[in-house]
Parts: structure tokens; sequence; C-alpha cells
């Protein structure tokens, strides 16, 4: 155990709970200065494709080094996006993890490709290399890994694999929805793929309401990204001398407004304190958690340094009497409001019926075991010991004898 193991009643049985206020997995950072941020977006002229957007973009390129940032109304539409750029279609196959959150394979889906499922390492719970170089078929045109929980998968064993396979190079899309900020080998997220996609979803590192990106060090990839998530029109707004626009292939309206774009620079002049204070609770719950004998916490590999958009912990149900179904339930009784990421994909009832006979054996045994823990960056290391006391309540009170 990690601290201290006398057996108490759980809070789910009518105890006392660890915590009376409830501690949620995930909370937004807002302070006064985003707040005026959107409030002057408000009063401007320019609700949406106004001049907060173009800067938004600029900031978040600078700060990730990518060539370009395209911004989206959403991380699923950034996806989308990123698979259409990458020139992913009917006939084509695309690499991607089994755990993760849905949108990532149904992006693939989207444009009428087929995913196809890698399965992954039991401690990082990344998508495995040489799993991807299993799964290549002549009809791979695009790998799309997942940087789990913020740490960013094998960018250089997936880069060989993607220059070696047939028909080759292939076309990298990071789902980096969970790593901004993150760094692999002291190279930045956004610099790692062909395609990075980010979600600025409230849970995430920072946010803009509903949002995402796509960043890029391509000209052509960024110009897609623009037409598509405008219409297909060729031209920016801002950049018509007069009424007239040409529509010159399918697109959809995937724009960020100006005062979700107006909180994403409020929040990003934030990042670094963002990402300091989630690196620090991460480091407390993996020395809190470190040699626990009923969980195992995360492994972070060398030469990687998460941006840690949730911690996680997988029981060790062989020593355990209950399911993580029953230390799910006693916990948030508890006050702990323990999560899990993610089903895997490949048991969701619409991927069941159209790609059957799917077996990811990592993966579910993982899913299974897993419990995702509160990390946001207003948390303290006190909020953490609540967290880890709680563990140890519930997993002791349900050890085997």
């Amino acid at each position: 155990m990690s601290g201290n193991t006398a057996v108490a009643k759980l809070a789910i049985d009518g105890g006392e709970p660890v915590r009376r206020e409830f501690l949620p997995y995930a909370r937004q950072s807002i302070n006064d200065e985003d707040i005026a941020a959107v409030t002057a977006a408000l009063r401007s002229d320019w609700l949406t494709t106004g001049p907060r957007g173009p800067a938004f973009e600029g900031e978040l390129a600078a700060f990730t080094g990518a060539r370009h940032a395209v911004a989206f109304s959403s991380g699923t539409a950034a996806l989308h996006g990123a698979t259409t750029a990458a020139g992913l279609g009917p006939g084509d196959e695309a690499i991607t993890t089994p755990l993760t959150f849905v949108a990532t394979a149904n992006a693939v889906v989207y444009v009428g490709a087929e995913p196809r499922f890698a399965d992954i390492d039991p401690g990082t719970l990344l998508i495995v290399p040489d799993a991807v170089a299993a799964a290549l078929t002549p009809r791979t045109k695009a790998l799309l890994p997942v940087d789990y929980a913020g740490q960013p998968a094998d960018y250089d064993a997936l880069r060989a694999i993607a220059d070696a396979a047939p028909g080759g190079p292939l076309t990298i899309i990071a789902d980096a929805s969970h790593s901004l900020g993150a760094t692999w080998g002291g190279r930045s997220v956004g610099t790692l793929a062909d395609l990075t996609v980010l979600s600025f979803h409230p849970a995430k590192i920072l946010t803009t309401g509903e949002g995402g990106a796509v960043l890029t060090d391509s000209d052509d990839f960024a110009a897609k990204l623009r037409r598509f998530r405008n219409h297909g029109i060729a031209t920016e707004l801002a950049a018509r001398r007069d009424w007239t626009y040409d529509m010159v292939e399918l697109g959809y309206n995937y724009r960020l407004t100006d005062i979700g774009a107006a909180l994403g620079s409020s929040q990003l002049a934030r990042i670094e304190t963002f990402l300091a204070s989630r690196r620090e609770l991460a480091a407390h719950y993996l020395q809190r958690l470190a040699g626990h004998e009923l969980l195992d916490p995360p492994v972070v590999v060398p030469g990687a340094d998460p941006a840690w958009h949730f911690a996680f912990a997988q029981l060790r149900l062989d020593r355990l009497r209950v399911d993580r179904g029953d230390v799910y339930r006693a916990m948030r009784a508890e006050g702990i409001g323990v999560n899990v990421h993610y089903i895997p994909v490949h048991q969701h009832g619409w991927y069941r019926e159209r790609f059957p006979g799917i077996s990811m054996p990592v993966a579910e045994a993982a899913y299974e075991r897993l419990l995702t823990l509160p990390l946001f960056a207003s948390m303290t290391t006190a909020d953490v010991d609540d967290v880890v006391a709680a563990l140890d309540k519930v997993t002791t009170a349900y050890a085997k004898v």
C-alpha cells in the first residue's frame, strides 16, 4: 500500500467519506483575464471569421513550433479535417489504437476509409509500433496514434514504419488531444507527425469552450484544412476583395468562433503554468502510488515529458475480490470523481456490427482494470493525497484475504 492500510468502513456502506466536497476528474481553469478576453470579443464587431481566430492560430503555432495551426470548432472536426487532408477515402485503411475516444476511429470512417486497430503497451497504454507494423496492408494509407493521457507515442519508431511501408511514406496523423505541451526526445508535440490534432474541450490542457486545431508544417495540408473547415471555399473571408467566392470542393462549417479564439489566446498565455501544475500533480501521484500492492500506476518512458491530461491507475484484479465497477462506485462515494478512459472502440455496438471478430487482448484487459484519476491545473497535492487515501481505503477493503 502507499499509506495507511487500516481497514475502514467504506462510505458506500455508510462510513465517513474521505472527502465531503466532491473532487471531479477534470475541471476547466477560468480566470478574470479569460472572462475579459471573451467579453471584449462579444463587444467587438466580430463574433466569428474575425481577427481573433488567426491571432490564436499564430500563437498556437509559435508555442508548438509548427509552421501552421488551423483552428476548428471541435477536436472531432479537427480529426475529420486531418483525415480528409491526408487524402483518406474509400478503399484506404488507417491504423489506430483501440483505447481512445470513438472520434479517433470515427474520423477515418467519415471519409469512407476503414480503421484497423493495433494493440497497446500494457504499462503506457500507447500503441505498440511492432503491432502497427504487423497490421500494415497494401491498403494502409495513414497511421493514427493517440497520445494517451498526454504521453506522446513513439513517433521515431512510427516514422520508420511509415517511411518503409509498401506504397509509403504513409501519413502520420497524431491524435494529440491529450498532449498539447508534451515533448518526445526534446521535440514538441506538433512537430512529431505530418498532421497533429488538438482538442480544446474544457477537460483538456487549455479550453476554447469547444474547439480543436490541426498543426502541420505542410503548406498544402494547411490550405486543404482551411478550405475544408470553411465549406470548401477557396479563400478566407479576410482575403476577399468583393462579394465573390468559389467553392472548389466539398467542405463543412467547422470554424472556431472569435469568442472561442479569444478564450484560447487568453488560456494559451498561461499554458506553462497549467503544464507545470499538471506535472507536479502527476509526479506526486507517481511517488505516492509507487510499489502499491493493489494497483499499477502509469509507466512513463525515458525521453517523454507528458502533458498529463489525466492520471490513471490499473487495478490488480487478481488481488481484489470485486471488479472495477465496484471500485469505481466506492471511490465516488468517497468523494473522488474517478472515471474510465476508454471503452475500447471495437467493443462499441456500431463497430461490433460493422467490424466483427476484432480481438485486442491488451486493450481489453487494460479496460477492465482502468480508473481515471482526477487531475486538473487548479488541483493541489493535498487533493492527490485524498485520492490516494481513498484508493488505499477502497482497495484494502476489497482485497482478497
